[in-house]
Order: C-alpha cells, then sequence, then structure tokens
C-alpha cells in the first residue's frame, strides 16, 4: 500500500521496532492519571465525621466535623486514585480506587472514642473488583476487563448489600458486605458506557446509576472512505440521501455557511453527524431525513441492518429485589453525578449535552454545550422534563460580559439536596463555583458561590447549616453556612500534586476563564482530559488551505497522493489528551504541528476574548505532558499480553466463511503480535511480511503504535528535526482509506476504550467506532478490511486482542521486555 519496495520497508521495521518511547515530561516521582471524582466526600450517620478522597495521594482524608468547622483527626492510605467514599454506618467506610480496581473497607470506630488515635484506624478488608468467586453468565468466558475502574458504592436492598459500579466493564458487583473480601457474588450488566454515580432511593429498594458516556443519539454516516477499508461501510452520503449525494451537503437550505471561500479547490468528500429526533428520524443539521438509511427499509446503504437504533441510556434503575434494570433516556450527553431528592423522590441527574450535529466551527462558537439537569421520577422515568442550569445564557451570541460568565456553572459535579427538597445545590469544577437551585433547575440566587479551584462532591449537614465541598484541584475542603451561604472555614490536606499540574490544569478546565458565555473549556469535549465518545465537524468553509510540506510525510517516502488541509475535513472523533505532547503534530491530520497551533480555538471555538500568552500556553503544555494511560484493564497481572482474549460486542463480518453478526473466537493476543510484526508464519514455510509491502509495525510502531520520528534520507534512517517550539514530527501517511489525504499515524493505546457501536445488529451502544471520523464500527470491521490481507476470523480475532491489549501506560511494556516467543 505505501508502494516503496521491501528493503526500504524492512530497514523502517529494523529501526523502529525498538526506537525508544518518547517519555512525557511529568515530574519525576509522580503518575499523573488525571483521575476524576466521582463522590469524594461523605457525611457519617451521625455527623460528626467527614471523609474526602486524596486522590493524589492515594488515602481517605477524615474530618471531625461535630463543631460546623472541619478539623483533621486522620489519614489513611487505601488504593490508588480514590474516587469515591461512602460511610456504611459511623463505624465503617467504603473508598473505591479506581485505577488499583479495589475498594477499601476502613474500620472508623476509634474515631467515636474520647480518647482516639487516629493510628488505630485500619483497612480491614479489601474488594477486589477484578475477582470472580461466582459463576459467570457471559456468553463468551470471562471479559478480561471484568471489574475494571471500579467508580462508586452505595448500599441498598435487604439485606443488604453493597453495589460498586464498573465504568470500564459497564457492569454493577453485588457484595455481601458482611464479606467483602470474598468479592462479588453476582453482577448486573448495564446497557451504556461507563456507569459510574450512584445514588440510592430513601426506602433502599431502588439503586440509580448515571451511565457517563451515555451519548446523544448521533452518529455518522459514511462519506469520505476509499473502500479498500471495507465494503461493509458504503458512502451514503456520497451516493444517496435527502441532496441527491452532493456532499458536502448543505447546512443552510440549498448553501453551505458560511459560503466557502471562493479560492478553495473542491472540498473533500466526508462523512456525515445526524441525529434522531423526538420522533424517531434521523436529522441532519438543514432539516435533511436519512431515516431510510439509518434505520429504514435502505439502511444498508449506510452498513447498518433495518432497525438500527443507538442507545441513549441516561440513568439505570435498579430493582433490588429482582436486580431488574429500566432506564431513563434522553437526558444529556455526559451525566456527571446524581441526586435523591427526599420530599418527592425524584432523580435528579446533572451533566452536559452536546449539540455535535451542529457543522462548522463558526457556527457553533461559544455554544456547543449546555449544563443541564434532568428530573426523572423513577416509576415513570420517560420524558422526563430537562432543563438547563444557565438560564442567563439564550445562546443567540458567543461571547458575553465577563460579570455575566461569571454567573455560569460549567462542568458539574456535584448535586445534593435539603430533607424539605425544595433546595439543592450543584458544584461546578469548571466553573470554581457552588449554584443554588429549587426543584425545577431554577436558581434560587443569581449570584453563584464563590470557592476554590475544582469543587466535586458535596455534603449536606442541615443540623448544623452546613455544606461542605470537595476541591479536586486545590486539595481542599471547603464548609458554607447554608443560611448565609458564605465560606466559614477551610481546611487542606498533604497533596503532592506538582506545581506544573496545579498551575496548568486551569487551561483545560476552567470554563468561565476560557469561554466567552462561561459555561464550555478544553476539557467539555475532552471530557477529564480524554474524549465524549463523539465527533464533530469543525471545518470551516470561508477558511484558507494549510500546506502540508515540511511534515514527516510518509517518513520521507513520499509515493503516495497526498495533499494540503483543506479546512472543510468533515467529522473527527474527539481524542485524549493523555500522552499527546512530544507525539506531535497533533489532531486526525497532523494539521497542527503542536499544542500552539490550538490557541485560536480559545477565542474561534470557545468564544473568549483573547487566546492564551506564551507563559499560559507553556502552563497548558507542561499540564498535558503530566497525563499518562492508566493500566491496560486487558493486561495480565505480570502486565504480559493474555492469550484467551473473549472478543465480545464486536461481530464477524462474515468474509471468512461465516454469517455477519456471528460471535468471533477468543483472540491470542501474543499471536496478534506475532502477526501484527510480520512473524507468525500463516501456513508452513510461508512468512506473513511476503505477503504484501507492509506490516502493521512498519508504520504504527512499538512500543505505543505511533508513527516513527524519523525518516528516510537515501541511505538510512535519520531523527526528523525537532522544531522551535520543541514539537515532534510523527509521521504522517496518505493509506488510511480516507478522502483526506493526509492522516497522521495514531497511536492504538486506547482502543478499549472507542469499542461500543455496532452496525450489524439493530442495538448499539455507541454511534461512533474507529478511524478518524468514527465511521467503522468496530476493530473487527477494520482488521477483517482486505488492505489487512487477514484470512480467518480467528486471525482478526487475534489482531483483536493485541489492539485491545495494546499499553494503556508508557513503561513496563512487554513489548520492551517481549513474552516469550520468537523474534525477528
Amino acid at each position: 500500500m505505501l508502494g516503496y519496495c521491501g528493503p526500504f520497508r524492512l530497514a523502517l521495521v529494523a529501526f523502529t521496532v525498538f526506537l525508544p518511547c518518547i517519555k512525557s515530561h511529568a515530574a519525576a516521582g509522580f503518575v499523573n492519571f488525571e483521575t476524576p471524582h466521582v463522590s469524594p466526600i461523605d457525611l457519617s450517620p451521625g455527623g460528626t465525621l467527614l471523609a474526602v478522597c486524596n486522590t493524589p495521594d492515594g488515602r481517605v482524608e477524615l474530618f471531625d466535623v461535630s463543631s460546623g468547622i472541619p478539623d483533621p483527626v486522620a489519614s489513611v492510605p487505601v488504593g490508588v486514585d480514590p474516587v469515591s467514599a461512602r460511610f456504611r454506618s459511623d463505624n465503617e467506610l467504603w473508598v473505591v480506587n479506581h485505577v488499583s480496581d479495589t475498594v477499601s473497607v476502613i474500620d472508623v470506630s476509634s474515631l467515636h472514642e474520647k480518647d482516639h488515635l487516629a493510628a488505630a484506624l485500619r483497612v480491614k478488608a479489601t474488594v477486589d473488583t477484578r475477582a470472580l468467586p461466582f459463576a459467570s453468565t457471559f456468553p463468551a468466558g470471562i471479559p478480561k476487563d471484568f471489574g475494571d475502574e471500579p467508580a462508586d458504592v452505595v448500599f441498598a436492598g435487604t439485606p443488604e448489600m453493597a453495589y460498586i459500579s464498573c465504568s470500564q466493564s459497564n457492569v454493577i458487583l453485588v457484595v455481601d458486605p458482611e464479606q467483602p473480601a470474598a468479592g462479588a457474588v453476582s453482577h448486573i450488566d448495564i446497557l451504556g458506557e461507563e456507569p459510574k454515580a450512584m445514588a440510592v432511593s430513601a426506602d433502599g429498594e431502588q439503586v440509580y446509576v448515571a451511565i457517563f458516556e451515555s451519548g446523544n443519539r448521533s452518529t455518522v454516516l459514511g462519506g469520505g472512505l476509499i473502500n479498500f477499508i471495507t465494503p461493509l461501510l458504503p458512502n451514503v452520503v456520497s451516493n444517496t440521501g435527502p441532496y441527491g449525494g452532493v456532499n458536502p451537503p448543505p447546512n443552510s437550505g440549498g448553501q453551505i455557511f458560511p459560503a466557502i471561500n471562493p479560492v478553495l479547490p473542491p472540498p473533500p468528500r466526508v462523512g456525515l453527524i445526524v441525529k434522531r429526533d423526538a420522533l424517531g428520524n434521523w436529522m441532519d443539521d438543514n432539516g435533511g431525513d436519512w431515516t431510510g438509511v439509518v434505520s429504514g427499509a435502505n439502511a444498508a446503504d449506510s452498513g447498518r441492518v433495518p432497525g438500527w437504533d443507538v442507545v441513549d441510556n441516561d440513568l439505570a434503575i435498579i430493582e433490588t429485589s429482582t436486580r431488574e434494570v429500566s432506564y431513563a433516556t434522553g437526558l444529556m450527553n455526559i451525566c456527571m453525578a446524581l441526586g435523591v431528592n427526599p420530599a418527592t423522590g425524584a432523580v435528579t441527574v446533572i451533566g452536559t449535552d452536546a449539540t455535535n450535529e451542529v457543522r462548522f466551527e463558526p457556527n457553533i462558537t461559544g455554544k456547543f454545550l449546555r449544563v443541564q439537569m434532568a428530573t426523572v421520577d423513577p416509576f415513570a422515568p420517560a420524558g422526563a422534563p430537562v432543563s438547563d442550569l444557565n438560564p442567563h445564557l439564550d445562546y443567540l451570541t458567543s461571547t458575553i460580559a465577563q460579570a455575566e460568565r461569571d454567573k455560569s456553572v460549567g462542568d458539574p459535579r456535584g448535586i445534593v439536596w435539603n430533607i424539605a427538597g425544595d433546595r439543592g445545590y450543584v458544584s461546578g469544577l469548571g466553573s470554581n463555583n457552588i449554584i443554588v437551585i429549587d426543584p425545577s433547575g431554577a436558581r434560587e440566587t443569581a449570584q453563584p458561590i464563590e470557592v476554590a479551584e475544582g469543587p466535586t462532591g458535596l455534603a449536606l449537614d442541615e443540623a448544623r447549616d452546613r455544606l461542605y465541598v470537595a476541591h479536586r484541584f486545590a486539595g481542599t475542603v471547603t464548609a458554607i453556612d447554608t443560611e448565609s451561604l458564605e465560606i466559614i472555614a477551610s481546611a487542606d490536606y498533604h497533596d503532592p500534586t506538582p506545581e506544573a499540574i496545579r498551575t496548568g490544569r486551569k487551561h483545560v478546565y476552567d470554563t468561565r476563564k476560557n469561554s466567552g458565555l462561561g459555561q464550555i473549556a478544553c476539557g467539555s469535549c475532552h471530557v477529564d482530559s480524554r474524549m465524549d465518545r463523539l465527533a464533530w465537524d469543525l471545518g470551516d468553509p470561508a477558511g484558507d488551505i494549510k500546506s502540508h510540506l515540511d511534515q514527516n510525510l510518509g517518513f520521507g517516502i513520499q509515493l503516495s497522493d497526498f495533499r494540503p488541509f483543506h479546512p472543510m475535513k468533515g467529522p473527527m472523533a474527539t481524542q485524549t489528551f493523555q500522552d499527546i505532547i512530544g507525539k506531535e503534530p497533533l489532531h486526525w491530520r497532523g494539521d497542527r504541528r503542536g499544542i500552539e497551533e490550538f490557541n485560536p480555538a480559545f477565542m474561534g471555538l470557545q468564544g473568549d476574548d483573547a487566546m492564551l500568552t506564551p507563559g499560559e500556553m507553556q502552563e497548558f503544555k507542561e499540564f498535558l505532558a503530566s497525563i499518562h494511560f492508566p493500566p491496560n484493564p486487558y493486561r495480565e497481572i505480570d502486565n504480559s499480553l493474555p492469550v484467551d482474549v473473549p472478543i465480545l460486542n464486536q461481530y464477524s463480518t462474515g468474509f471468512f466463511g461465516t454469517n455477519r453478526g456471528d460471535a468471533m473466537p477468543n483472540g491470542d493476543a501474543q499471536r496478534g503480535l506475532r502477526l501484527y510484526m510480520g512473524t507468525e508464519p500463516r501456513a508452513p514455510g510461508v512468512d506473513m511480511r511476503q505477503d504484501g509491502p507492509f506490516n502493521c509495525v512498519t508504520c504504527h510502531t512499538l512500543p505505543l503504535g505511533n508513527g516513527p520520528d524519523t525518516f528516510w534520507n537515501g541511505s538510512s534512517f535519520q531523527p526528523f528535526p525537532v522544531d522551535g517550539m520543541g514539537n515532534h514530527h510523527v509521521s504522517i501517511v496518505s493509506v488510511d482509506g480516507s478522502t483526506n489525504r493526509a492522516i497522521k499515524i495514531p497511536h492504538l493505546r486506547n482502543g478499549y476504550e472507542k469499542i461500543g457501536m455496532d452496525l450489524g445488529h439493530t442495538l448499539s451502544r455507541s454511534g461512533f467506532g474507529f478511524l478518524h471520523d468514527g465511521t467503522v464500527d468496530n476493530l473487527v470491521t477494520f482488521l477483517s478490511s482486505p488492505a489487512f490481507n487477514p484470512e480467518t476470523d480467528q486471525e482478526v480475532s487475534d489482531m483483536v486482542a493485541l489492539m485491545l491489549a495494546f499499553s494503556g501506560s508508557d513503561f513496563g511494556d512487554p513489548e520492551q521486555n517481549p513474552p516469550d516467543f520468537d523474534q525477528p
């Protein structure tokens, strides 16, 4: 496919397979996973102890609040990155450790004694959420990521059980709290991506779960694919639809708005984002109806099956007596936190909703996201009302006065109600404030309560007129008088976070500093410095062509059809911020030489008054350089590649003698690595590297899977020069099967986070999958492509197993200390 001869290819493999990893600039001794809080603060039933998660230090901090002022009394080591703390009783505290996949059970009874000794505190039991003592009901074996990334815990039911949400594996574990170390006694599957925050009904008979990446009923239709990717994905936008194949389609009547720059060459054919409306029709941003080719009789025109739909489950409602699950739908895209109104029993879900179906950056500047609250009747969840928590915004303009921006709440992470149910409090992680609301979501006071940086969890003590606030970024807990709504005390604790991280965080999360309306920031789409699981068309028809020259094009072997970067680029899936510094150029096309070239987005996309100063941009860059990928959940405990991986929620393409939609065989990631490197014999005496002009590893070099920072000078491979801003030049290619003819070779470390789209069945858990625009539904579809020359479903499964188990971190990779198999 690359078109260059064998010696060049073999030399490139020999050079790049052992190319050292480009290390991030994280502070020595501190690993920043940038793990978000879920339910990080809790008040003991007796109202005397306050527990707060100290996420960066791996501890839970305990405060005596019997006087209404937080007085530190103990600091207990727990697991890696604690995110939730819940009292089961006055004497027992459970702490959920997100990265170490454990829950720590702590005996706090000694703190109630008159002459208590903090040293007497201990973790009396540990729940390993990856342990499976019960008989699994999974149809194809135990998922390797089962029990991964626990997020929250609550206690409910008769007899009382502990319910633990496991966000990566989309399950709720049921644990006997009297025997917590024995592990889960059962599990409940959740139909949705990333169940996290939880709550319980007043009678303990229902458990509520907010589904973090719930989606917003949007998906992408293919329009810019070159068919060697897969014949299963037709270019429906170019072939049919309400505009007769015009691509890009109009977005304003019969026109493109803003008007296309007349000096531009014709834009590339691209995909199109559509969204299901309240009537069930799939509509674009111009009122064009695509229902027939998405879910109707002609769904095959878009690669789907008739009746296809995407899940939009936002709130899971679990009956503890039967463990049956029902859902509230259509609330918002990112469901961040929830609370139960004690007076009405209504479940209030807070989060954000994106308008990603609207095309082009000039049309959405500053107004592409809403901060919302849904009020759900758990016994009649359909049609729950949704209110905007920023009622002072009309979204008719992109920028308002700073005083008005300061009224906004952004990135909401905590909600709590008083006993009467007539007053609620919502924390804004991005806006550094607390708003006071009534049951409809209306503001009780126009001006929010200003607090320290990064407020998340809330705990209310009405007996003492106190609201306690946990601050993820400031490393403090604040006490607010609920009568005067003023801060009366603040207590800090040891937070080992390096100053560079503390200083730079605001450029990702601060909504009032970085946007024109005060409700959005970089972290609105790059949620928690990760992804929102959506795609966006942020092109600019009125923009200019950008040169692709002086980039690392095809490793310096320019035998392919590279073209300049057109400003109308089509949908692009949101990428993670994890470990991007040192792996430039940035974005899917590699059209941004470094993070500095995103600076105009603070004004052009977010609507702010000014870009970052050079000093602020350096702060931003240093913060991003600190963010690591967490350990990969598919790896074995010794970090080796697994040999028996169930391939779940991904199905056969039918290309190799099976039927489309059949279950895939289990995969062997170690064999997948041999296939990836071209060292696995596929028939007696036949080496895979003779079957085609290149192997996966040629472009996606080890250990990260990204392209090489090297080029061919005619006789050898040399490092590509680092530019004046310190930016690197990972290679750009033009063979990804897209009409965007210059695409950066992307890394392969978070593919397991993007599983969920399925075009071969009627119900898909996500509207976006793989490739730059999310049109390829899953790894099986992608790796079954004729471009990779697979011969069996087993080979595809082995490669998928490798992709799922690709390194999730930049340390301890078995590719650097390979497992026991032959090397080239």
